[in-house]
């Protein structure tokens, strides 16, 4: 394990295991921690960079064994994209590589109807949050169409297990999933 990503998972472990600390902390604290780590582009082995000719690639890189967290690389092959998604955990997600373009979504719980919000394109560094306490339903995309991009995305749950919903644009209607990964647990 490279010793930046050793410091991160350390302090993310120290951050979730306190007693009674709270999501506003994790989400505070948290964003601190993954910037010092996006903000170089000298840890994630090359095994966790590897786009797919056709979708999106979601790498565990760690999973606390209590899973009160999982750090994951997505690899964004030109062009790709999510569907309109939710979490519905907490989390953090950080560019490394290249740029995404983040499209977050309101849902009226009671008629599904979906409207978006402002996009944001998050640049190597830049750390946004995602929660149903802040907003949790976004797409997400590859700014570029010639080129790859990676971001670093911390989860409350190990995400690869956890229920989540894709949701259609023009009624709202939610379907379940469950995303899985591309590679079996590592160590970067």
């Amino acid at each position: 394990m490279h010793p930046r990503f050793e410091r991160f998972i350390q302090g993310m472990n120290e951050l979730t295991a306190r007693p009674a600390v709270g999501e506003e902390d994790i989400l505070r604290e948290g964003r601190v921690l993954l910037g010092e780590l996006v903000a170089q582009d000298d840890w994630l082995a090359p095994a966790y960079t590897q786009p797919h000719p056709q979708f999106y690639q979601q790498y565990l890189l760690y999973c606390c064994p209590q899973e009160r967290f999982s750090v994951v690389s997505f690899v964004w092959g030109p062009g790709q994209k999510t569907p309109i998604h939710d979490h519905t955990v907490w989390g953090l997600i950080g560019m490394l590589r290249g740029a995404e373009r983040s499209r977050p979504f309101d849902r009226d719980p009671q008629t599904g109807q979906m409207t978006e919000e402002d996009t944001q394109i998050l640049e190597p560094g830049v750390v946004e949050v995602v929660s149903p306490t802040v907003g949790d339903i976004h797409e997400v995309s590859n700014v570029y169409d010639d080129q790859v991009s990676i971001s670093i995305h911390v989860y409350g749950a190990d995400i690869g297990k956890v229920r989540r919903h894709v949701f259609d644009p023009q009624t709202g209607q939610a379907k379940e999933f469950v995303s899985g990964y591309a590679n079996r647990p590592a160590v970067v």
